[in-house]
């Protein structure tokens, strides 16, 4: 059986993860109204001193990114920030193995609620962060004035 890691993101990985964001331009394109990313946009997002930035590794191969904050100020709760999967490993389960690995971790560290915010219009993400216990609590806009649905799970 596979087995699933989590590795922090560097300057020096910052590459893998950008060819991991890029491997979903449908995605970028939603969220950031762009296909492809730089590495000047992974630099903002994913190596800052406010949220934490992993790889999922399935083995030694690297397959997807998450950044999270472990205590979001706004309401002292931890945060999924970005949640993704390389393409090339959509649809095998391994998405659900690694939030299920990372969700135990995070509640270690956090308490007893995830929360996350998906673009109203990202009907896929909504329909997946539901089949994995989160549930709809608030609407809220994000900076670019896009509707975002909030969604907590409480474990």
């Amino acid at each position: 059986m596979e087995s699933i890691s989590f590795e922090e993101i560097t300057e020096d990985t910052l590459y893998i993860a950008l060819e991991m964001i890029n491997s979903n331009p449908e995605y970028n394109l939603l969220e950031h109204g762009k296909e492809m990313r730089t590495e000047k946009d992974l630099r903002l997002e994913l190596l800052n001193e406010r949220t934490t930035s992993v790889f999922i590794k399935l083995d030694d191969t690297y397959i997807g990114v998450i950044d999270y904050l472990v205590n979001n100020p706004k309401d002292n709760q931890p945060w999924l920030g970005v949640f993704l999967i390389h393409r090339d490993y959509q649809g095998y389960g391994f998405g659900s193995q690694a939030y299920f690995q990372f969700e135990k971790q995070l509640l270690k560290k956090a308490g007893e609620v995830i929360r996350i915010g998906v673009l109203k219009e990202n009907r896929i993400a909504s329909e997946y962060w539901e089949a994995k216990g989160f549930s709809y609590y608030q609407t809220t806009f994000n900076e670019n004035g896009k509707e975002i649905l909030c969604l907590e799970k409480r474990v």
